[in-house]
């Protein structure tokens, strides 16, 4: 029997954030992101919403030992449930669920719950790493939500696995953002 594993499309891109060993490229079908809020959590962050139309790259982990009750701890803020129509080699096809926030939960962001800088920092130098500069492109295309406020930590990084990025890796958020018409503050 395979271990269940997980679809992450956030920060969990980024392995450097996380030490599931056993991660590979997937895409799914059927889901965007968007950057969204819940009540109990101070800032933004990204779900998966539905949406037809829309295929999203990301990582498949295995859960360790198939603990999901610690993997449920680090995604508390989100539904879990099985993955449908998602694209992968693993032979043989193992279980996969995805995380989500229920949509009666969730909120656009606002200024006193704005998208951290350092959090789409990891998230954007993971899809850099696994899709390249195509795969950053394409991550702010199928992403809602741009319209958030956006708060500037990068000096003093909020969120707890921020990472250190390079110029061109800070250049290429900011392009982005810029590209969008993001508001920074």
């Amino acid at each position: 029997m395979t271990s269940p594993y997980f679809f992450g499309y956030g920060s969990l891109v980024n392995r450097a954030t996380h030490a599931y060993a056993s991660a590979h490229t997937a895409r799914i079908t059927g889901w965007r992101r968007a950057w969204r809020h819940v009540e109990g959590r101070d800032v933004a962050f990204l779900t998966a919403v539905p949406d037809a139309e829309t295929t999203i790259d990301g990582l498949i982990a295995a859960v360790p030992n198939a603990d999901w009750q610690a993997l449920d701890v680090r995604e508390a803020w989100y539904t879990r449930e099985i993955a449908r129509d998602l694209t992968h080699q693993l032979e043989p096809a193992p279980e996969v669920h995805l995380y989500h926030a229920p949509a009666a939960l969730h909120r656009p962001a606002t200024v006193q719950h704005p998208v951290l800088l350092s959090y789409l920092d990891v998230v954007v130098q993971g899809y850099l790493t696994e899709f390249g500069e195509a795969g950053v492109t394409k991550f702010f295309d199928t992403t809602d939500g741009w319209e958030a406020p956006i708060r500037n930590d990068r000096d003093a990084p909020i969120y707890t696995r921020h990472q250190r990025l390079t110029v061109f890796e800070s250049d290429l958020v900011d392009h982005h953002l810029a590209r969008l018409g993001c508001r920074i503050f």
